[in-house]
């Protein structure tokens, strides 16, 4: 297997036989999130012989992996005989070879830096495993599997680690593979680790809600994270103090889809968020949270899952929710 990350892999295999061998396909599985084991086919170009040596492109414009991405791969040959012959299966890891990667792990998380110290790559496992101790005890969301974190030097480099990515982004969480990749300089420490506590509330949330039936309202689950984050940061608080004021707050059943892409709007999206996942967390605790995800995994309506986990529907949770934050920011 030949790799050029991030774009590609290439799989390579040679058979001979006494009879033409008229089938090649490469059989894979990619270790990710699945509700049932998933083995893909992929069929290999070749003209029928005895002898053929031939290949297999993964071209990543197509379906991209993150780095660090696990595959298990075989090969099966048929001849024009019927013989069928499998390789025994072998892993490869989709690395990102540009950097050369250090390690370090704690129970939960394995964090792979390129740049800075030792001290430095500690602060940021230190920060990860807080993050989750501070899910467990918000939400009770434990970790079932280790998360892969990559810390590259600069958004940019980030970026180039990724197929399409968007020119904004500074950090992602690959959720179904458990890995999380943060672009962060020297100087970007108090921004690098909002963001990585940010991702890592997403993935460890994902994990712990996976299910068929759908995702979170994107006010919890953007909600979850930004809380993880700490403190919100100025900006979102001074979006928020200006909503409440001039009466533009967004409705909480807007907010269970996507966000807008208008600036303005997108951070009163994420500052209301935290805000209402903060009041469920003060008013109702974590017990309550950790119900109304159980309900929602389950399949519940967000409508329903709120009536059994709080005692309020969506619109009931919302004007509650208002009430309290104008009177935040009338004593603030």
């Amino acid at each position: 297997v030949v790799a050029q990350y991030p774009g590609s892999l290439q799989f390579t295999v040679s058979a001979e036989s006494p009879h033409a061998v008229t089938d090649v396909r490469l059989l894979y599985q990619i270790d990710k999130m699945n509700y049932a084991p998933v083995t893909s086919e992929s069929w290999a170009s070749f003209e029928s012989a005895t002898s053929v040596s031939t290949s297999w492109t993964w071209d990543m414009r197509q379906s991209s992996l993150p780095p660090g991405a696990s595959i298990t791969y075989w090969w099966k040959v048929r001849d024009e005989s019927g013989d069928v012959v499998e390789t025994s299966p072998e892993t490869v890891t989709f690395d990102d070879d540009r950097y050369q990667w250090q390690k370090v792990e704690s129970d939960h998380v394995t964090l792979y830096w390129y740049y800075g110290s030792d001290a430095f790559a500690r602060e940021l496992l230190d920060v990860c495993n807080q993050a989750i101790d501070a899910l467990a005890n918000d939400v009770g969301a434990g970790v079932d599997r280790r998360i892969i974190v990559y810390i590259y030097q600069s958004a940019a480099d980030l970026r180039g680690a990724m197929v399409y990515p968007q020119e904004w982004t500074g950090g992602v969480a690959f959720t179904d593979y458990g890995i999380v990749a943060i672009g962060m300089g020297a100087g970007d420490m108090e921004w690098g680790t909002r963001a990585l506590r940010h991702e890592l509330s997403h993935l460890v949330v994902h994990t712990l809600t996976f299910s068929p039936y759908g995702g979170l309202p994107t006010w919890l689950d953007e909600g979850l994270s930004m809380n993880s984050e700490g403190e919100p940061a100025d900006t979102f608080v001074t979006v928020l103090r200006h909503a409440v004021e001039d009466d533009m707050l967004i409705s909480l059943r807007t907010l269970n889809g996507p966000f807008s892409s208008e600036t303005q709007k997108a951070y009163l999206s994420y500052a209301q968020s935290h805000s209402v996942v903060r009041y469920l967390l003060d008013t109702y605790g974590a017990e309550a949270m950790y119900e109304l995800l159980m309900l929602l995994k389950s399949g519940e309506t967000v409508d329903s899952a709120l009536r059994q986990s709080y005692g309020r529907g969506l619109e009931d949770i919302d004007a509650a929710w208002r009430i309290a934050v104008k009177g935040q920011m009338a004593n603030a």
